[in-house]
């Protein structure tokens, strides 16, 4: 699993529980607010509460779309370039919390805004639709449901998170789990060249590899 993730297994069992509050974004509010389309996605938010670097992959990247599904590994090549850029993003982080805003990773007002996704009418009425979609599941009606999510997948096929709320909710026997249906891997086959994980701009990051 740590070569899969491309996590560091030195720093992963030194994780320990969190000894603050943790909350479930049941709503989606943060992926409105921030342009969250996908997880995981980090934001910097400074003790201002000014962001300082928008939403972006922490250094996920797509080494799942080359797995063998049937033993759930990838190549060497991509686990170990996933391994590479997580580390460079940990550092990253480690050099904001010592340095603050002088911090090289720290971005001006201007390139926060030129990488912050905009939102346009088509993204609103998408968002309105996962909005009602997810009302009318919790109010038992499924069917109507999961023709509300559809409608915003379709309106906004690269928000991940409509996708995969969509997926969990049109089984119960899904709550809790991976959204790695047929669905959801017939969707990521269907990006051909495109990205599922945007490469994050950060220095010291490797140039990314293809897609696939």
């Amino acid at each position: 699993m740590f070569r899969f993730m491309g996590w560091n297994k030195e720093l992963a069992e030194k994780a320990a529980p969190p000894a603050y509050p943790c909350l479930i974004d049941e709503h989606h509010s943060l992926g409105e607010l921030y342009g969250i389309v996908n997880v995981p996605t980090a934001v910097w938010i400074d003790e201002d509460g000014a962001i300082v670097r928008p939403a972006e992959a922490p250094g996920a990247t797509d080494a799942f779309r080359s797995m063998n599904l049937q033993t759930r590994e990838v190549p060497k090549e991509r686990a170990a370039d996933s391994q590479a850029r997580r580390q460079v993003y940990i550092d990253a982080l480690r050099d904001w919390i010592a340095h603050g805003a002088a911090s090289q990773h720290v971005l001006s007002p201007d390139e926060v805004r030129r990488r912050m996704r905009g939102i346009d009418p088509k993204s609103s009425l998408a968002a309105a639709h996962f909005r009602l979609g997810v009302w009318l599941s919790q109010h038992g009606d499924r069917d109507a449901s999961q023709r509300s999510l559809e409608a915003a997948v379709a309106l906004e096929p690269e928000a991940w998170r409509f996708r995969r709320q969509k997926i969990v909710l049109s089984d119960p026997a899904l709550t809790g789990q991976l959204a790695s249906t047929p669905e959801f891997w017939q969707a990521v086959h269907a990006l051909g060249d495109r990205y599922y994980y945007p490469p994050t701009e950060m220095a010291g990051m490797p140039d990314p590899l293809p897609p696939r």
